[in-house]
């Protein structure tokens, strides 16, 4: 069974402003650009029916309109023993609203509550050993200013996750769109 989360779809324009800071790092295994992401409420390997109950809920789930989604910085989670390089992204509160829907959505259908505070981030790197909390600190350092990017959301969608080394890649199962949204991020 795959894993599943909720999420939000980073467009290609900013996945390739993204795919500029790839590189550089030794011990870094880095997301491939088409498997950018925002998580909203990780569920994991869940059951048949918890994942169409989480799907009905997220069709049922109130009409909201776009959201801005602006990355703001490069981090590391870790501190001491990094294990992953991000983006950050402001937690506005129409952000933070949208989460909050998932995680209740997904707590109805059956789903364990989430433990770990939301943190909106999209990762760009899994980190092993060999990343050292020196070498995290001299490559962001090196990456230089990071530029604002936003972009508008127009839809949120459950995404499966192929059982591999690092995740990815990531498959959207269903997308949920948001009031007045034509958004087509497959059409390539």
């Amino acid at each position: 069974m795959p894993r599943l989360f909720t999420g939000i779809e980073i467009p290609p324009d900013i996945t390739e402003r993204l795919s500029f800071f790839r590189g550089g790092l030794p011990g870094a295994r880095w997301i491939e650009p088409s498997d950018y992401h925002v998580t909203l409420r990780f569920l994991g390997e869940i059951d048949d029916m918890i994942a169409a109950d989480v799907d009905a809920g997220l069709r049922e789930a109130r009409v909201r309109a776009p959201l801005t989604v602006t990355l703001d910085g490069l981090a590391s989670f870790g501190g001491d023993r990094p294990r992953a390089l991000y983006a950050s992204v402001v937690p506005t509160p129409e952000l933070v609203d949208l989460q909050e829907e998932h995680e209740r959505i997904a707590r109805r259908a059956g789903a364990a509550p989430e433990r770990r505070k939301f943190t909106p981030h999209v990762t760009l790197a899994r980190l092993n050993r060999e990343a050292s909390p020196e070498a995290v600190a001299r490559r962001l350092t090196e990456a230089g200013v990071f530029p604002r990017l936003t972009f508008t959301a127009r839809r949120a969608a459950l995404f499966s996750a192929r059982t591999s080394r690092g995740g990815g890649p990531y498959l959207v199962e269903a997308a949920y769109p948001f009031a007045d949204a034509d958004f087509e991020l497959d059409d390539e």
